[in-house]
This record gives C-alpha cells, sequence and structure tokens, in this order.
C-alpha cells in the first residue's frame, strides 16, 4: 500500500441524476407506475457514489498487486435531488489506520446539502480477495 495520502486530503466526484438512480424495487413493480416509489435520487444509488468517491483514494493508495473492498458506508440523507440534477461529492480521508482507509463525504446540489456520511475500505491483496471469492 502506497503511503501517497495524508488526512484532510479531499477528492471530488460529481454525478448528474439518471431515472435509473431512483427509488424502485423489485418486490413493488406490481405497483401502479411499474415499482418506483419517487422520482428522486434512491439513498441506495447515493450510498454507492459516495462509495465511489471514497475509493478515489483507494485508487491512488493501492499497488498493483491489491484491491480496495469496502467495509462501512453511512448515509444520512437530508434532502431530495431530481433526475438532472447535478451532484457534487467531496471525500475527506480521516484516517488510514493499516489497511483501513476511513472518509467522511458530502453531497450537494447547488448550495444545498443533500447527503453526509463515513465510508471505509481496506486495501488487500487481489490473492486474499480470490480465496474469498472461492470460499
Amino acid at each position: 500500500m502506497l503511503d501517497t495520502c495524508q488526512p484532510g486530503d479531499t477528492r471530488h466526484y460529481q454525478i448528474t441524476v439518471r431515472e435509473s438512480d431512483t427509488a424502485s424495487f423489485a418486490d413493488t413493480a406490481h405497483l401502479e407506475g411499474g415499482g418506483a416509489i419517487h422520482p428522486f435520487y434512491a439513498t441506495f444509488a447515493l450510498a454507492r457514489d459516495a462509495e465511489w468517491v471514497c475509493r478515489l483514494f483507494v485508487l491512488d493508495m493501492k499497488e498493483s498487486h491489491e484491491e480496495g473492498i469496502g467495509t462501512m458506508v453511512s448515509v444520512y440523507h437530508r434532502a431530495p435531488a431530481k433526475v438532472g440534477d447535478v451532484v457534487q461529492f467531496t471525500a475527506t480521508l480521516q484516517k488510514v489506520e493499516r489497511n483501513t482507509v476511513r472518509c467522511t463525504y458530502t453531497a450537494y446540489v447547488g448550495d444545498q446539502l443533500i447527503a453526509e456520511g463515513e465510508q471505509e475500505q481496506k486495501i488487500i491483496t487481489k490473492e486474499k480477495v480470490q480465496r474469498l471469492i472461492n470460499g
């Protein structure tokens, strides 16, 4: 693992909310609207994108024989974002402890905070990832 990032460093990611990012569940497909719950950025899609902005640190820190694996994500969903809204994510590195990388993040649409939380990943060897896959 490379020592290329320090606590306080930031990474940024921007996404435009797509229809596929809205809340819908397979178990509600029989309902009117085909399973769509509401036309807003779903918390689970937000968690995916929060994990990505934090993973940008892992991409800078892992060596070619290593990979990152998510171990925790929290999402405090503060306000909705609509399809077409541009969401700006900022991740801030909080700490690196052995092979664990912990970040906080914020997500904004314009000046409106829509979400914040934490995310953690471990950097492990690709060999260990394969062992986990194989059981």
